[in-house]
């Protein structure tokens, strides 16, 4: 097929990275790992008197074999493909090529790893631990609400840390949240997390003249549900999750067990296990692809198949049983 790509690999892959910055809101991240693997795709293709510009099936092909036998692991090449396939189908979209040569290569696949989590009885036993966890009142009240919200939403730490007051006020039944991309969505509350915000936002809003936190919200703390010093004004995502290792210890949970995405896939897990729909769960969580929520069914089935073995009277080497 004929292909009027632009002069040059670095321009080609310079106008894909600017048109995924600008068009699809791609998280800065996301561009460099682009522009890593795109780059390495280009230098291998030079090796060959090769350029982008040729790019056959065959050829992308012969590529994920060389980068299987540079020992880069099954994670790394599936990533890669998944940037070629990309910058192929931009390149389709741009009227730079009449084909897109990747896009029915299979890739090697990611290991499927499935996310940890926390049961019910846990996540309620850090609950009820949060409101000791503080030195001040204020910290108590304040470290409940962020708990409470965590569990309620599902929402990431960043999104959680960095919760704007005014998005907060009155006494919602839903947030707005600004996720990845700046992507927003509606996520209810329950009542115990409106409660929990309802006394958060009376005591943040009414601070002790000449308090530390009447400091931090007449400062740069004011536009945060939860001011903090530095340069952000709002609590950082390090200083979040020390809070949950404490929560933690006093609900007597294994704090190597707990995140703050640990609280997320509990979140998701609790609500298929009460009969939610992935496709709502997938809007809940912010996640843009479908397939990325389904790995909570898996979980789920993991945890049927131990209820069985573990609890099912068939299941156990019962000798009394045997003489029944």
């Amino acid at each position: 097929m004929a292909s009027v790509l632009p002069k040059g690999d670095g321009t080609a892959i310079s106008a894909f990275l600017d048109a995924q910055a600008a068009e699809a809101g791609a998280a800065r991240n996301t561009l460099l790992a682009y522009g890593r693997d795109l780059r390495d795709l280009s230098e291998w293709l030079a090796r060959r008197d090769l350029s982008l510009a040729g790019l056959t099936r065959e050829i992308v092909k012969d590529y994920l074999a060389f980068c299987d036998a540079q020992g880069l692991s099954r994670a790394t090449r599936a990533r890669r493909l998944s940037s070629i396939r990309q910058f192929t189908r931009f390149a389709l979209e741009e009227g730079w090529r009449e084909d897109d040569p990747a896009i029915r290569i299979s890739g090697p696949g990611r290991p499927r790893r499935l996310p940890k989590t926390l049961d019910q009885a846990e996540i309620e036993a850090m609950l009820a631990a949060a409101p000791g966890i503080g030195r001040k009142p204020s910290d108590r009240v304040r470290n409940l609400c962020l708990i409470e919200l965590l569990y309620a939403t599902g929402m990431r730490v960043s999104e959680l840390v960095a919760l704007p007051v005014a998005a907060c006020r009155g006494d919602p039944a839903v947030l707005l949240i600004r996720g990845k991309g700046g992507k927003e969505r509606l996520v209810p509350l329950t009542p115990p997390a409106r409660q929990a915000l309802t006394d958060w936002l009376q005591l943040r809003d009414n601070p002790p003249e000449g308090s530390p936190l009447a400091r931090l919200i007449a400062g740069r703390g004011a536009r945060w549900l939860f001011p903090a010093p530095g340069a952000a004004g709002h609590m950082p995502r390090q200083s979040f999750g020390r809070l949950l290792n404490d929560i933690a210890v006093a609900a007597d949970v294994d704090p190597s067990r707990v995140t703050p995405h640990v609280i997320r896939h509990a979140f998701a897990t609790h609500l298929l296990e009460g009969g939610a729909d992935l496709r709502s769960i997938q809007t809940l969580l912010g996640h843009a692809d479908l397939g990325t929520t389904e790995i909570y069914t898996h979980v789920l089935d993991e945890r049927m198949r131990d209820l069985v073995l573990n609890h099912h009277p068939l299941a156990r080497n019962d000798p009394a049983r045997d003489e029944d």
